[in-house]
């Protein structure tokens, strides 16, 4: 009965250049047509969408499952973080693989695919880390391109993580040689390490000194060096997680210059302002990650970047602790595991205040799913409806009114730093290659059933 598996009817299908009243039909979890109208009968399970928006699943090119930080691991693991960020809309994640001290990039991936598979929910891919370039890390990159591994990041901070300026331009040199493109944590390392330890010895030890110790103009500084760094090597760059006005500011005149780079922010820098740190109980901790949220002047400035195209995805460097974890640090904000959760209200987040800051469910789309797809070489395969492409979207009903709660949630972590937050509409449908795997804010699908993102060449946009 019936030519399609599934049939979506009636739902309004926004992708990230177009808007209008359609059907989908989708079968061996393809799109398979598309069409105005079609009949019930054409398919063996019809899900009518009548009253509500159906967008491409969101990408989240940027999380830390089951990361080791700061002598404890992030709570989420592949399973409890696939399968929250389903119930939130998103249908693929790109998670970090951090490379240990002296191993091989080959062994890095494979330490993060044992993580990941029979556990992810969700598709995802893998970014590599590197950080030692010592041995044949640089000539094991143009192997690890070829396998899927396309995309590769650098940290110029944490002491075990960080590489000199003279490591990241070879990175740089060689991973763009092969079609990859290095994503960089700007700040300044000696300046946080200058400022730690002089707060530290002033008896200042609480999390509001987190910020303090990593100012805005220190993340512009090191975005500027990383991109004239970017310039010598000829390479492209992705500036993640900008937090401010001041790296914002060296990724527009970077690009106004033509040189490939792009840029990143996170909902938390959009949202949240350094007045969190002030919480009281040591709730501060809570938002302690790197770099911090930033002084509520810079909202205008991230979310016009987003609009105009000065920053080119919306992630969420999801990367959560329990408060418990947190307290490693309750005498030494340094010791603070960084890092916030965030996966599962991405979109929603997006979608409620998106529009309150002039950007349209198109520009949406675009910044959440065709951008991340296009950048890390998924596209048109990821982040787009069209024929052809894999059957990863979420149905979202715009009348469905939340207030967020940790207790709504089903990350794996005590506290949500959008706790109250108003949300004007909700996903209420996910489905993953044509299966419905959430259905009113409950996961419903298999466990384990994420399949691993074999990625081309990456694109600069």
């Amino acid at each position: 009965m019936g030519k399609f598996d599934t049939l979506i009817k009636n739902g309004i299908i926004v992708t990230a250049s177009d808007r209008y009243k359609g059907d989908i039909g989708i079968k061996d979890g393809k799109i398979e047509e598309i069409s105005l109208k079609m009949a019930d009968s054409d398919a063996k399970k019809v899900i009518d969408a009548e009253g509500k928006y159906v967008f491409p699943g969101g990408i989240d090119a940027h999380t830390h499952l089951d990361m080791p930080f700061g002598g404890t691991f992030s709570s989420d693991n592949f399973l409890t973080g696939t399968r929250a960020a389903a119930v939130g809309g998103t249908t693929s994640v790109i998670d970090y693989a951090i490379q240990p001290i002296g191993d091989t990039l080959e062994n890095t991936a494979k330490i993060w695919r044992e993580k990941a598979d029979g556990k992810a929910c969700i598709d995802y891919g893998i970014h590599i880390a590197v950080t030692d370039t010592k041995g044949k890390t640089l000539e094991e990159i143009p192997k690890m391109v070829q396998a899927g591994y396309s995309s590769y990041k650098v940290f110029m901070v944490y002491d075990n993580m960080r590489v000199e300026d003279d490591d990241l331009i070879k990175i740089l040199k060689t991973a763009s040689n092969e079609g990859a493109i290095i994503g960089v944590h700007c700040e300044n390392y000696y300046v946080i390490k200058y400022l730690t330890e002089k707060f530290l010895k002033e008896g200042k030890i609480g999390p509001e000194y987190h910020p303090l110790s990593r100012p805005a103009v220190i993340e512009g500084e090191a975005a500027n060096r990383a991109i004239v760094l970017s310039e010598i090597a000829k390479a492209p760059l992705m500036v993640v997680h900008s937090s401010c006005k001041e790296s914002v500011e060296e990724i527009r005149a970077a690009r106004a210059k033509g040189l490939p780079v792009m840029g990143e922010t996170c909902p938390q820098y959009l949202l949240l302002s350094e007045e969190c740190y002030h919480e009281e109980n040591f709730g501060g901790s809570k938002y302690v990650m790197s770099p911090p949220i930033r002084n509520k002047s810079n909202w205008s400035e991230l979310w016009r970047a987003v609009r105009e195209g000065d920053l080119q995805t919306v992630s969420t460097d999801h990367c959560p602790f329990f408060m418990k974890q947190k307290e490693l640090g309750i005498n030494d904000f340094s010791k603070i595991p960084n890092g916030a959760p965030g996966i599962e209200l991405r979109m929603p987040l997006m979608l409620t205040y998106g529009p309150k800051n002039g950007l349209s469910f198109e520009k949406i789309v675009e910044v959440t799913a065709s951008n991340p797809a296009k950048i890390y070489g998924m596209y048109p395969k990821k982040g787009t409806i069209a024929v052809g492409s894999d059957a990863d979207m979420f149905i979202y009903d715009p009348d469905k009114k939340m207030k967020v709660t940790v207790n709504m949630l089903h990350e794996n972590v005590d506290y949500t730093p959008f706790e109250g937050f108003e949300l004007s509409g909700y996903p209420v449908m996910t489905l993953s290659r044509g299966e419905v795997i959430a259905e009113d804010g409950e996961y419903t699908g298999k466990e384990g059933r994420g399949e691993f993102l074999r990625r081309g060449k990456c694109t600069v946009i």
